[in-house]
């Protein structure tokens, strides 16, 4: 098959959905693999280490696409890339359809084959969003850290406190792999943490982060309680392929403190948070009731290194099969991660 990697057109976006040593592992397969120049270039890749393994260099997305037949990227495709898609095309990426529904017109109206990273399910887990999910929650953090810094307008809080002093609050909506992950540093920080989730197994995995982790169930009273005095929530909800429920109200960001922030990781899918609305790693955040609102679509974007590695790594044996001939459609992990088919909306969840 004739497989092509195109260069990603979000904003700052600089990962690169697979690395030389993947792309040669299909060449070694028998398939053709072409990627766009200067694709790799912002994750450390240059265009010389694909050539060396075989894959061929094109010039410009236009001829990308038309070499192409699956075509394998990271993020959903923009206006650029919907202009060059075809019926034939099948696509393989992140596509987020719940929260993007002129994004989901457009590919029904091109007709092509959509297979969703997000959707894709084994062995009762989400296998290709893991990756970018624990990166996500650690940037949550690290962004969240910074913003609360009275240069960046925060309240000028130390998040792990000192001798003498408080420490920093965070509050965790989802104790999932970005929920655990953005958790787990904010307490090796020193910061007192709270975790809400409704699955028990997941609220007794979060205790044991440490003793300075509390895990509680989320009712909506709850929440409330515990948001008002936090310096730091970030929204890490998922119901997968759907839209993300609204766990903090306007009315409770207007109880908390001025110059405390909110990371919402769950943004992709359309926000956990109702002050939430999307932005670019260009203007990140946005002030609402006097609270920082950090909303990027692609937080893993900020590490084109490390996060391209691992998403790479994770999805190579799905571009395998999907490679390999139409055989593809009776794997049931993949089955599962097909959203949109000859112009028809398949996925349930977006149905």
């Amino acid at each position: 098959m004739r497989i092509g990697i195109p260069s990603e057109t979000k904003t700052l976006e600089g990962r690169v959905a697979l690395v030389p040593a993947a792309a040669a592992d299909l060449v070694r397969r028998g398939h053709e693999v072409f990627i766009q120049a200067g694709a790799g270039e912002k994750s450390g890749f240059s265009d010389e280490a694909y050539t060396s393994q075989g894959v061929t260099v094109v010039p410009d997305a236009a001829a990308l696409y038309e070499k192409g037949e699956l075509i394998v990227k990271v993020k959903e495709p923009i206006a650029g890339d919907l202009a060059l898609l075809k019926k034939h095309h099948l696509l393989f990426c992140y596509l987020h359809l719940a929260a993007e529904p002129e994004l989901t017109k457009s590919l029904l109206d091109i007709g092509l084959t959509g297979v969703a990273f997000e959707s894709v399910e084994e062995n009762g887990g989400l296998p290709l969003l893991l990756p970018m999910s624990v990166i996500a929650g650690r940037i949550a953090t690290q962004i969240g850290t910074t913003l609360l810094h009275r240069p960046q307008g925060g309240k000028g809080k130390l998040l792990g406190g000192m001798a003498s002093t408080s420490r920093g609050k965070v509050v965790v909506l989802g104790g999932g792999a970005a929920g655990k992950a953005a958790a787990s540093l904010a307490a090796a920080a020193g910061a007192r943490v709270v975790v809400f989730d409704k699955r028990q197994d997941r609220l007794a995995e979060m205790m044991e982060l440490g003793a300075n982790v509390t895990s509680l169930y989320a009712y909506e009273s709850s929440v409330a309680e515990e948001v008002r005095d936090a310096d730091l929530v970030v929204g890490a909800v998922l119901i997968p392929s759907a839209k993300a429920p609204r766990v903090v109200t306007e009315a409770m960001v207007k109880t908390m403190e001025k110059g405390s922030v909110l990371v919402d990781i769950s943004i992709d899918q359309g926000g956990c948070f109702e002050t939430s609305k999307p932005t670019t790693w260009k203007e990140p955040t946005y002030d609402v009731h006097g609270v920082t609102h950090f909303c990027v679509t692609n937080m893993p974007g900020a590490v084109p290194q490390t996060s391209s590695l691992a998403i790479s790594a994770a999805i190579l044996p799905y571009v395998q099969r999907l490679a390999a001939g139409n055989e593809w459609r009776d794997f049931a992990p993949l089955k599962a991660g097909i959203n949109v088919d000859g112009g028809k909306l398949v996925h349930p969840a977006l149905q």
